[in-house]
């Protein structure tokens, strides 16, 4: 079984700074893409930033330019580093991963989920 454990997030003000990290752990697998999205109560999920094996990132407009990705395959860990942060970054953000190993179908996981609040 493969988890997905987040960390970081919390409360800044505007123009501040903030780091979500995200690591999956189990056993005999693989971490293909994985990235971070985020969501606001009564909306849908919308994707933040992708990272694939290679490193290769894709990000949403909204944030390019301001958060960067990065990833530690030999860790299986993500990171998101948010910078001039503004009150509509305020969500709850997920970490993402698309998983395959022995035993295991290639399948989306998800983390719990990192309150990330941006004051005005």
């Amino acid at each position: 079984q493969v988890q997905l454990v987040e960390s970081g997030g919390g409360l800044v003000q505007f123009g501040g700074s903030l780091r979500l990290s995200c690591t999956a752990s189990g056993s005999a697998f693989i971490a293909n893409t994985m990235g971070w999205y985020r969501q606001v109560l009564g909306k849908q999920r919308e994707l933040v930033a992708t990272i694939t094996r290679g490193a290769l990132t894709n990000y949403a407009d909204s944030v390019k330019g301001r958060f960067t990705i990065a990833r530690d395959n030999a860790k299986n860990t993500i990171s998101l580093e948010m910078n001039s942060l503004k009150p509509e970054d305020t969500a709850v953000y997920y970490c993402k991963a698309n998983i395959e190993g022995a035993g295991i179908p290639r399948t989306d996981y998800w983390g719990q989920g990192r309150q990330v609040t941006v004051s005005s």
